[in-house]
């Protein structure tokens, strides 16, 4: 398999540290067996499952203070896993689940790296209606309606994973589809709010998305 770069680099999370393994840049692509491709991953999109966005960095600093003791929590499209790794800090009951063959490998690594218990992961995509999952009392995940036909999928995914009175939080950075989506879980079944994150200022950048909240009633 042709060999990616890879960078190291810790997050603080009040006096936490995470440690983390990702792709040096977006410009790393893989996929000899063409595992990816067969799939659907192009080779402009590979390498996006392996760096760390602003959305997913806003997402984890929630998870450090959110309670969530008690509850079983899926990340969606998880990537790296950035809130997956916090919440394992915490010893939360976190699983993750992504459609990039490589996403479940920098997981592992990552979780080693950190010294924390194994992630159960599924590779699975959202379409996938026989999944092994089970149900959620909370699904999070940043950054994953960047089309627009992932309002159908995700919506359909969550809503055959979440929990009665579940909980459901998106970080999303103005791609333009939430509104569609928040919509959609509306019309399924659950009261939305949403809310610009506070307290941003180990973004390099000014993040003009939302934090989007749904809930099962």
């Amino acid at each position: 398999m042709t060999k990616v770069r890879v960078r190291y680099t810790t997050y603080e999370f009040g006096d936490s540290d995470i440690h983390v393994r990702t792709l040096r840049d977006r410009q790393q692509y893989s996929d000899d067996d063409q595992i990816a491709e067969q799939i659907g991953i192009s080779s402009a999109n590979w390498p996006l499952f392996g760096v760390v966005w602003d959305s997913s960095r806003i997402l984890a600093n929630l998870m450090h203070s959110f309670d969530a003791r008690g509850l079983r929590i899926l990340e969606v499209g998880c990537g790296i896993g950035l809130a997956s790794l916090v919440l394992n800090d915490r010893l939360m009951d976190i699983s993750a689940t992504d459609y990039h063959p490589e996403a479940e490998n920098f997981l592992r690594e990552n979780v080693i790296l950190n010294g924390g218990k194994e992630i159960p992961f599924v590779l699975t995509g959202w379409g996938d209606e026989y999944c092994s999952l089970g149900e959620f009392d909370l699904i999070i995940g940043s950054d994953i309606l960047y089309e627009r036909a992932h309002v159908e999928l995700l919506s359909g995914f969550i809503n055959r994973h979440i929990a009665i009175d579940g909980d459901v939080i998106l970080v999303d950075p103005g791609r333009g589809h939430h509104a569609c989506f928040s919509k959609k879980m509306v019309s399924l079944g659950y009261s939305h709010s949403q809310e610009k994150p506070e307290n941003t200022e180990y973004l390099k950048h000014k993040f003009k998305g939302r934090v989007l909240r749904y809930h099962r009633n």
